[in-house]
C-alpha cells in the first residue's frame, strides 16, 4: 500500500466525502436532462396526431424522474466504493475509478443472479477503463496548451517570493538613499532634498534655480557657487 504523503492529488474532483454528494447530483441531473429529451421525443412519435405535444409531455413526467434517480444510484455507489478504495491504498488513480465502476455493475446487478452480475461487473469495469483512458488522452494532448494546477501554484508561489524580495530591496534602497542625503547634508553644509538633477545629468540647487528666477533675498546662504565649481553650470 502506497503511503499517503505519496498520494497523487486529483484537482478535477471534490474530496470525499463531498464527492458522493456530488456525484449524486450530477448523476440525477444528467439523467434527468437526458431522459426529458429522449422521453420527450419517444411521447412525441407515440402519441396520435393532435397530441403529441401532450404525449411527450406526459412521457417526461413519468419516465424522466426514475431515470434520473437510476443515474443518482449509480452514481452514488460508484463515488462511494471509489473513495473506499482510495482511502483503502492511499493513492488516487484511474485504477480506483475502474474497480469501483466493475463493483457498482455487479452490485446492481446482484438480484439477477451471479452471472449477471459478474457480466454487468464486466461491462461496468471496461466502461469505466474506456471512459479514463480516453480523460488520460485528452489531458496529455491539451498538457501542453496551458499549465498544470501545480505549474499554477509554483508560478504564484515564485510570484509572491519576488515581490516580497523587492519590497525587502526597496526598503533597503530607501534607507541608503536617507543615510547618503544625510552624509551630504553634514559635509556640504546644505540638505540632500535641495539639489536637483538637470537634463545633462549634472547638479545644482534648488535655491540656485529660485535666485535664477528671482535673485538672491538678502542674507539668505546658498550652496550653488561650491556646486558650479565641482559640476559646472
Amino acid at each position: 500500500m502506497a503511503s499517503p504523503g505519496s498520494a497523487t492529488i486529483e484537482h478535477a474532483r471534490e474530496p470525499c466525502p463531498d464527492r458522493i454528494l456530488d456525484d449524486v447530483g450530477g448523476a440525477f441531473c444528467m439523467g434527468a436532462i437526458g431522459g426529458s429529451i429522449w422521453h420527450f421525443v419517444k411521447g412525441m412519435r407515440n402519441s396520435p396526431r393532435g397530441q403529441r405535444l401532450l404525449g411527450g409531455v406526459d412521457a417526461v413526467k413519468l419516465r424522466a424522474p426514475a431515470l434520473g434517480g437510476s443515474f443518482a444510484v449509480w452514481g452514488g455507489l460508484f463515488s462511494t466504493f471509489d473513495c473506499a478504495i482510495g482511502g483503502l491504498r492511499g493513492v488516487e488513480d484511474p485504477y480506483n475509478a475502474i474497480a469501483s465502476g466493475a463493483i457498482t455493475g455487479g452490485v446492481l446487478s446482484a438480484r439477477s443472479g451471479l452471472r449477471a452480475s459478474a457480466r454487468s461487473a464486466l461491462i461496468g469495469g471496461v466502461l469505466l477503463a474506456i471512459i479514463e483512458g480516453l480523460g488520460i488522452m485528452l489531458t496529455r494532448m491539451t498538457a501542453e496548451m496551458g499549465p498544470t494546477p501545480e505549474e499554477v501554484e509554483r508560478l504564484r508561489r515564485e510570484f509572491a517570493e519576488q515581490q516580497q524580495r523587492q519590497r525587502l530591496e526597496g526598503t533597503t534602497g530607501a534607507r541608503s538613499v536617507e543615510g547618503l542625503a544625510q552624509a551630504a547634508d553634514e559635509r556640504l553644509g546644505m540638505g540632500a532634498h535641495d539639489m536637483v538633477l538637470t537634463e545633462n545629468s549634472g547638479v545644482r540647487s534648488a535655491r540656485e534655480d529660485a535666485s535664477a528666477r528671482g535673485g538672491h533675498r538678502e542674507g539668505e546662504p546658498s550652496g550653488g557657487g561650491f556646486l558650479r565649481s565641482l559640476f559646472g553650470s
